[in-house]
C-alpha cells in the first residue's frame, strides 16, 4: 500500500468522539499518529480516543458485547465471578495502602508505556511512549516516542510531540476530584457517559482509561478496581504475561476470541499493563521530558 493510499484510508476513521474502534481501524490510526512525529515532530497533535483509553480499557469494553444489561441491572444479569471479585479486592487492598505523595499544579504525571505496532508492509514494530501530563491541563504536555526493534519503518522513528489540551484525556486534577466511594464512582461515570455511543462501553472505557493516571491516587485507584469488580463476566487467568513479557496473574473475560488480559504481579499484585500494552512506569515529574527519579 503507498503513502496515498494510507493517507485515503486515515480519512474514513471516525471521528475521536466515538467509544470504540476496531482493531484493524485502530492500526491505521496509529500509523497516522506515528507518520506526524516522523514528518513534523515538534507540531502541537491532540491526543485521540484511542489513546486515552489504550489497551488498559479493551478487556472491560468487551464485556458490554456479552451483556447488554452490564451497569443498569436486571434479573438476567448475570453474578461476577467471586475469584475475579475477591482478586480484584485484593489489588484495590494493595492500592489503597500505597502512599500518597503532594503534587503541585506545575508538575506533570508521567506515563510510560510498551506496545508493539503492525503497520502493513514493514511489519512489526515494538515501541516504547513516555507522556508528561499537566497535573491541572493547563499546558502543554509531550509524548516521546522510542522505537525498540523494526527500525525499517519510514513512517516510525524516535521522536518528540506536543500534545494540546484534550477534552478526551481526564487530568490528575479532575481524576482529584471524583469521589472514592466505589458506586458512587461508578455512578458519575456512567452518568458521565451518556449519550457516549453504546453506553456500557463508553462508561467501562472511561474507567479503563483511569487506571495508569490514577495510580498516583491511591483511594481513587482502589475505587477504580472495586467499581471494576461490579461487573459480570470477568474471570482470573493463573499465568498470564503482559505484553512485555512480564509474567503474573490476569484478569480476562470470558467466551470471547479477541480478549486482552490485563496482568498483575503475583506477589506484589501491582498492574503490570496487558498482553497488549505494557504500563511500564507511573510518577510525577516536575517538567516535561523529565523521567521521575532521574
Amino acid at each position: 500500500m503507498n503513502p496515498t493510499e494510507r493517507e485515503e484510508l486515515a480519512r474514513l476513521l471516525p471521528s475521536p468522539g466515538e467509544p470504540v474502534l476496531s482493531s484493524d481501524r485502530q492500526s491505521l490510526l496509529r500509523e497516522q499518529l506515528m507518520r506526524e512525529i516522523a514528518v513534523h515532530p515538534n507540531t502541537v497533535v491532540r491526543k485521540s480516543t484511542w489513546r486515552r483509553a489504550a489497551a488498559f480499557a479493551v478487556p472491560l469494553a468487551t464485556a458490554a458485547a456479552v451483556t447488554a444489561t452490564l451497569l443498569v441491572g436486571g434479573s438476567d444479569t448475570p453474578a461476577p465471578d467471586q475469584q475475579a471479585v475477591d482478586l480484584l479486592n485484593r489489588i484495590a487492598n494493595v492500592a489503597a495502602a500505597r502512599p500518597t505523595t503532594p503534587v503541585r499544579d506545575d508538575q506533570y504525571v508521567y506515563v510510560s508505556t510498551q506496545s508493539t505496532d503492525d503497520v502493513d508492509e514493514y511489519g512489526v514494530v515494538t515501541l516504547r511512549r513516555d507522556d508528561w501530563q499537566p497535573v491541572d491541563g493547563g499546558r502543554s504536555g509531550l509524548a516521546r516516542i522510542k522505537i525498540l526493534s523494526g527500525r525499517d519503518n519510514p513512517y516510525l522513528h524516535d521522536g518528540d510531540m506536543k500534545l494540546g489540551r484534550d477534552p478526551n484525556v481526564t487530568y490528575f486534577r479532575e481524576l482529584e476530584a471524583l469521589p472514592t466511594d466505589p458506586e458512587a464512582l461508578y455512578r458519575k461515570i456512567w452518568d458521565g457517559t451518556e449519550g457516549e455511543g453504546a453506553h456500557e462501553e463508553a462508561a467501562l472505557e472511561e474507567i479503563g482509561a483511569m487506571l495508569p493516571s490514577a495510580t498516583p491516587l491511591p483511594e481513587l485507584n482502589a475505587a477504580l478496581y472495586r467499581a471494576a469488580a461490579k461487573i459480570p463476566g470477568v474471570s482470573v487467568v493463573r499465568n498470564a504475561e503482559d505484553i512485555a513479557g512480564r509474567k503474573g496473574v490476569g484478569l480476562t473475560f470470558k467466551d470471547r476470541d479477541e480478549q486482552a488480559t490485563w496482568v498483575f504481579d503475583r506477589k506484589s499484585l501491582k498492574f503490570l499493563g496487558t498482553d497488549e500494552e505494557a504500563l511500564l512506569d507511573v510518577g510525577i515529574a516536575d517538567k516535561a521530558g523529565a523521567v521521575p527519579g532521574n
